[in-house]
């Protein structure tokens, strides 16, 4: 071995910046929780003492805080007045909880995956799965608001409204199924925007169908609304106007066992709408932080979920359209096309005739 020791500095480099991440990564969350983050957003310039006393913390503690955020790039530091001010760019990041780009959850997915790094290493060791139910608590909480507001922004708008003549006819009244809907988010967005159509959640994770039903009664929408506990190829409702897997079919054992039954459960002229990871066809191009962070949690999460059931197909969270088309294609749809992209999602339309 011998090594180019400029690339090996640089390299070294890249790994300090890494470590230095994961480390500020929980200074995020602790800004967040604290509210120093939505204290900042549109104060301007504020000191240490200033921020302190707005959130009632001490000063000390607030800035070394704001030190490691401005190291970061994340806070802007003024050294002639000693002010620290966080850009309105950064705000919809950090501090607007229904902002589309609000990214602070995915910490909470990371923390999880920490605390089941024993697991992980377990199942690498084994090759068994790891079931969803089975991981840590964070992830289920971090994975609802890390989704929702790309939802809350995205799903009837501009995906559905992709989809050839589906606004249309959920306006009059249809039926939608909302397959592996966790805690309901994309569904209670559905049931609310969609009015005259009936609503069905469908999860096999009891509690998050619990969780799912509490939030549906919170929001007034349970006339048009239904949670069921049930495997994506196990519920019995028929004749689907439209059927939705919410970054979720990747997750799944058998992911063509759940699209043909979602195929058999659609009306002839009936759609389905796939929403996946963002990502292409090929390793090669998918070299990017979104799917490094993507890959990641295929790796602790998505992977092992499916190998923790029947079939273990393991499709992983970066399976690409290609691969997402055959899987369709093999479930029985004989159209599949992408109706739509963002820079973290992929949106594919599928239709059996």
């Amino acid at each position: 071995m011998n090594p180019d020791m400029n690339q090996v500095e640089a390299f070294a480099g890249q790994v300090v910046t890494d470590v230095a991440a994961a480390m500020s990564g929980v200074m995020t969350s602790l800004g967040d929780k604290l509210g120093l983050y939505k204290a900042m957003a549109d104060a301007g310039p504020l000191t240490s003492g200033a921020l302190a006393s707005k959130t009632g913390l001490h000063e000390r503690y607030v800035r070394e805080w704001l030190n490691n955020q401005v190291a970061g790039g994340y806070i802007i530091y003024q050294p002639q007045d000693g002010t620290y001010e966080l850009p309105d760019a950064h705000a919809l990041v950090l501090a607007v909880d229904g902002s589309p780009v609000f990214l602070v959850p995915a910490l909470e997915v990371c923390a999880s995956l920490w605390f089941d790094r024993d697991k992980i290493e377990d199942a690498f060791r084994s090759g068994d799965g790891i079931a969803w139910k089975d991981h840590h608590e964070g992830l289920f909480c971090g994975c609802e608001a890390l989704f929702k507001p790309g939802y809350e922004a995205s799903l009837v708008a501009d995906w559905i409204g992709a989809l050839d003549g589906v606004p249309a006819r959920l306006a009059a009244g249809g039926k939608i199924a909302d397959v592996g809907c966790g805690h309901g988010a994309s569904a209670i967005i559905l049931a609310d925007a969609f009015p005259n159509s009936t609503v069905y959640g469908f999860d096999s994770h009891r509690e998050s169908i619990n969780i799912a039903r509490q939030r549906a009664s919170d929001a007034g929408l349970s006339g048009n609304l239904h949670f069921e506990t049930a495997l994506a190829k196990g519920y019995e409702e028929r004749d689907f106007d439209l059927i939705c897997f919410m970054d979720c079919l990747h997750d799944m054992g058998d992911p063509i066992g759940a699209a043909r039954h979602a195929c058999n459960a659609l009306k002839p002229d009936g759609t389905l709408l796939l929403v996946e990871p963002a990502a292409d066809d090929g390793v090669e191009n998918n070299i990017n932080p979104v799917s490094r962070l993507y890959y990641a949690a295929s790796t602790g999460v998505c992977t092992p979920c499916s190998l923790s059931q029947e079939v273990r197909e393991g499709l992983g969270a970066q399976a690409g359209p290609g691969r997402l088309a055959d899987v369709l294609g093999e479930a029985g749809f004989s159209t599949v096309r992408v109706a739509a992209r963002t820079p973290f999602n992929i949106i594919l339309e599928a239709r059996k005739g």
